[in-house]
């Protein structure tokens, strides 16, 4: 009992005799207490969890993936789960997701007054124009994704949960939203990454690549084709020329009559001119000349009406003129006026034949002319028909060409979705790591409260100001009282003189600032 009644005298005696430093320490901390939580931020603490499954070893192939009996299951190791571990933090899975987080629009800077009007000026009107004009134009490298990527790997925490086969991932900062979108990328991440590392081996990349080398070259000839077709104005080389040819028959049958008909004409024409000179050189009395025609192209027979007519009345007039002369005398008036007659009737015939020799030679210019153009546009068929011959033989070579490329590529895209079913088979199978639970925007934060803080901070302040008293007390090495006179020099204390001065009252008025002034100095 005397013992406790002596520690307790001690306990008392240090709190009394360094009140001041104790009061002093506890009053500036409890201020320091109640001013604390207003410059601590608040904190989300952003979960998320990820699960490593048993690894499943498919025993089958495409063919037989329908047959479940032959997997075999291997539990994840201690390795396996700090491998996974280690992969989400990463570094370079941090740095991925942070470069795609930017190229989106996170993470931007603020339009400041700071930055708008003092910032980019001064960098732009100061800084930059001294740098050209010392000669140092290297650009600053950017470090926004590196400080990022230390920046979130500080507060990025990746732990195994004791006992379990599951990996939770923490991040701690001041904007949920953004803390919850960047787990999510860092989880999407660190899942296709997996993937890409386990499928790196898989044939089917060879495949797309062979796959869309031979579509290109399809494509290129595609267009090769086409720009054959355009160039030359075809839209099917074999059916114009087999209309070009039906169009040479016809043209040449129409320009084999136009021959003949030329041909007959002309000796029509020779026959005309042979008797219009005959008749121009024969004496009055003779008036024959020919007016039937033949046509050996239909076969028809026609009469030139007006010809016949007027050699009808020659005829007559001839006669009559024959009958005036054995009656009179050939200087009569009868005879005149008869021979009269027949010099006009004479000299009709001979213009109305003149105009059939000109009728018929504008008709022979004519189908003379036409006989050329039929030549020419025969011609210019065969012209043709050479050109679409070149385009069909260079469209039969490309034609060719298309089909083995269309083989090969069929060929090529047929193993390409086999190799990928494969490996969805594959991957379903090997894919051994899923996502547990996703993050989510908590609705209270991290960090403690203000109560909390102050009431924590305040029992804090106490037990550090005692400490504080008892620290001093420990280095002061005074006497305090007459038994350490003793216990330390071994000498008998024969008096003690108490301290005679009464004790000091606060004179001022108690909760004033001066009140409490004086409480912290005595």
């Amino acid at each position: 009992m005397n013992t406790s009644e002596n520690h307790l005298h001690e306990f008392l005696r240090i709190f009394f005799a360094n009140k001041r430093l104790i009061k002093r320490t506890f009053i500036y901390m409890a201020i320091l207490v109640l001013i604390l939580p207003a410059f601590i931020k608040e904190s989300y603490d952003i979960s998320a969890q990820v699960v490593v499954q048993s690894k499943k070893l498919s025993q089958a192939d495409a063919s037989t993936s329908l047959n479940a009996d032959t997997d075999k299951f291997v539990p994840p190791t201690l390795a396996d789960m700090e491998t996974e571990s280690t992969m989400l933090r990463s570094p370079g899975l941090m740095r991925k997701t942070i470069e795609q987080m930017l190229q989106e629009g996170y993470f931007a800077p603020e339009d400041s007054l700071l930055n708008t009007w003092v910032k980019q000026p001064l960098k732009n009107y100061v800084i930059t124009p001294l740098r050209t004009l010392i000669g140092s134009n290297e650009e600053k490298r950017d470090t926004r994704v590196e400080n990022l990527t230390e920046m979130m790997l500080n507060s990025l925490n990746v732990v195994t949960l004791p006992g379990s086969n599951v990996v939770s991932v923490t991040y701690s900062s001041s904007n949920p939203a953004l803390a919850v979108d960047l787990v999510n990328r860092l989880l999407d991440t660190y899942m296709s990454t997996r993937q890409e590392m386990q499928s790196a081996d898989l044939p089917s990349a060879f495949y797309e690549q062979k796959r869309n080398q031979y579509q290109k070259q399809l494509q290129h000839l595609q267009q090769q084709r086409l720009d054959l077709l355009r160039n030359n104005n075809v839209s099917d080389p074999a059916v114009e020329i087999s209309f070009n040819l039906q169009a040479i028959n016809s043209e040449e049958q129409a320009l084999s009559g136009l021959n003949d008909r030329l041909l007959e004409s002309q000796h029509w024409l020779n026959y005309l001119q042979k008797n219009l000179d005959a008749m121009k050189k024969a004496d009055l009395t003779q008036a024959a000349f020919p007016y039937t025609f033949s046509s050996t192209q239909n076969g028809l027979t026609y009469d030139d009406a007006e010809i016949r007519q007027l050699t009808t009345l020659l005829t007559t007039q001839i006669n009559e003129y024959g009958d005036t002369t054995a009656t009179f005398k050939s200087g009569s008036l009868p005879v005149k006026q008869q021979s009269d007659q027949i010099q006009r009737t004479r000299s009709q015939l001979l213009n109305v034949i003149a105009n059939r020799i000109d009728e018929r030679q504008n008709d022979i210019r004519v189908m003379q002319d036409v006989v050329t153009q039929k030549t020419s546009r025969i011609a210019s068929y065969k012209e043709r028909i050479l050109k679409l011959q070149d385009v069909q033989a260079q469209l039969d070579r490309l034609t060719t060409d298309l089909n083995a490329l269309q083989t090969v590529y069929a060929a090529y895209t047929q193993r390409f979705e086999e190799s990928r079913t494969q490996q969805v088979l594959d991957d379903q199978n090997a894919s051994n790591a899923k996502i547990l639970s996703r993050p989510f925007i908590p609705t209270l934060p991290s960090t403690p409260g203000a109560l909390k803080v102050i009431i924590s901070g305040l029992i804090a302040a106490a037990f550090l100001s005692l400490a504080l008293g008892y620290i001093r007390e420990f280095f002061d090495h005074r006497f305090k009282h007459p038994a350490q006179v003793q216990g330390k020099l071994q000498l008998p204390v024969l008096l003690v003189i108490n301290d005679q001065a009464p004790a000091e009252v606060n004179p001022h008025k108690r909760g004033s600032i001066k009140w409490f002034r004086y409480w912290m100095n005595h």
